[in-house]
């Protein structure tokens, strides 16, 4: 099974990502991921990367899309390979298609994670750090005994900058804008399957092997 992972931040898609990845038996790859291994094998396109990388520059399309290519020709992607954080443009998901054709390959489903915006805006922000000892708690799915008190430590807890409403809106509204169009894309490809994530962990998992048991024999 060929898959690409979408999702918003706070969709849930990096616990689900986990789950597919260990029962179905197929490499997680991230574009991080792929970066960092051609970095640290010194091929050519990793060598370029980082030439971009350490100026904080994106890396162009051409060397993401080849370090791609060298990826998925590896003996851990012939049984498939779940693709996350790539395509995030559509002039990245068209040369995606056209490498897996050299590659004799195809995607069979890009799986979007949806949740409701608001939702999404409940998970992020709720989230509360512990000042002393890291621990993390979330206000609605995981709350201290006693508020801004850490359970384990009696630190002070606190909310991260990144995690106030008006940055998470940002990053939502940046991010939506950004996967609309590839959203787009795939669905008149007819790759497209969105599924619910507003429900419990368990219950995504159920629909998403729901989807991928027809892909299996």
């Amino acid at each position: 099974m060929n898959l690409v992972l979408m999702g918003l931040p706070g969709a849930g898609k990096g616990t689900q990502a986990e789950r597919i990845v260990e029962k179905y038996a197929i490499p997680h790859i991230s574009t991080g991921d792929m970066f960092r291994a051609a970095i640290k094998e010194g091929t050519e396109l990793g060598i370029k990367a980082k030439s971009f990388m350490d100026q904080g520059a994106l890396v162009p399309d051409e060397v993401t899309i080849g370090i791609v290519k060298e990826r998925l020709a590896k003996d851990d992607c012939k049984k498939g390979f779940l693709l996350d954080g790539f395509p995030r443009t559509v002039p990245q998901a068209e040369a995606l298609e056209v490498l897996l054709t050299e590659l004799d390959r195809q995607i069979h489903y890009v799986i979007n994670i949806e949740v409701d915006t608001s939702k999404l805006m409940e998970r992020l922000t709720g989230r509360r750090i512990c000042k002393s000892c890291g621990a993390t708690y979330h206000m609605v799915f995981n709350p201290p005994a006693n508020e801004g008190v850490c359970d384990k430590c009696g630190g002070e807890l606190y909310q991260r900058s990144d995690d106030n409403a008006e940055t998470v809106g940002n990053r939502l509204e940046v991010n939506i804008k950004q996967t609309q169009p590839l959203l787009d894309f795939y669905n008149e490809k007819g790759y497209l399957r969105n599924i619910n994530g507003d429900q419990d962990i368990e219950v995504v998992a159920k629909d998403l092997d729901e989807l991928l048991g027809g892909l299996i024999g």
